[in-house]
């Protein structure tokens, strides 16, 4: 335990810049002290998965049958606000992966993401928001990593979290610290055998988000003494 908290810290307190933080997830509610913590102490904030669906929305954006949370949309313009006042990159998806059904084989099409029809909903991020966040990644000198970008539990669903292990891998072997936290994010580095490719694998996902959203935790802060 004593090395997962150095590690965090080290992530936190020590980082090389430019620094990234990618969050993901299904909903803004789970990360949300997460988010506004990172929004200051980040050069470019990456947010993903389910929870971006709410920033596109409160952007004006048409989201179809995306998961989002209406009563966070206070919230994530507040955070958006932050990011422009901080100088911070704040990329969200801006194509995704969309399905008819929360299945795997229902039908799938591409869409933008301001523009997903009614009867669809996103599931995952598509290959122009993967571009672009891999430009981030790649020029980045430390990447914290937490939170699927897409439905990983569903295969035809789960490549842009997939291509989010590859290019931390492919970040760590050009010299950035890569630490990557939580199961679903484990669980593709590990499913592409790229547990061994980045700096870090936190398996306290739980110590490693509280420390993300400034909470002192007392092995820190023995550690620090």
């Amino acid at each position: 335990m004593e090395g997962e908290i150095k590690a965090i810290d080290n992530v936190l307190k020590n980082a090389k810049r430019p620094l990234t933080a990618i969050i993901g997830g299904s909903k803004v509610s789970s990360k949300l002290a997460v988010l506004k913590n990172l929004v200051g102490k980040v050069d470019n904030l990456i947010i993903g998965g389910g929870m971006g669906y709410t920033f596109i929305k409160a952007q004006g954006g048409h989201i179809g049958n995306s998961l989002h949370e209406d009563d966070l949309i206070p919230d994530a313009l507040e955070i958006m606000k932050l990011a422009k006042e901080n100088g911070v990159n704040l990329s969200l998806s801006v194509a995704t992966v969309c399905g008819q059904a929360f299945d795997n084989d229902t039908p799938r099409k591409i869409f933008p993401i301001t523009e997903i029809p009614d009867e669809w909903e996103g599931m995952d991020a598509a290959p122009a928001s993967l571009e672009n966040w891999k430009k981030i990644i790649l020029s980045s000198k430390t990447v914290l990593w937490n939170g699927p970008v897409g439905v990983f539990e569903l295969p035809n669903f789960a490549k842009g979290t997939l291509q989010i292990a590859e290019d931390l891998a492919e970040a760590t072997k050009n010299g950035a610290y890569t630490l990557v936290g939580g199961g679903d994010s484990v669980a593709a580095v590990t499913q592409m055998g790229y547990a061994d490719k980045v700096s870090y694998v936190s398996t306290g996902g739980g110590a490693m988000l509280e420390a993300i959203e400034g909470k002192v935790l007392p092995g820190i802060a023995a550690i620090m003494e």
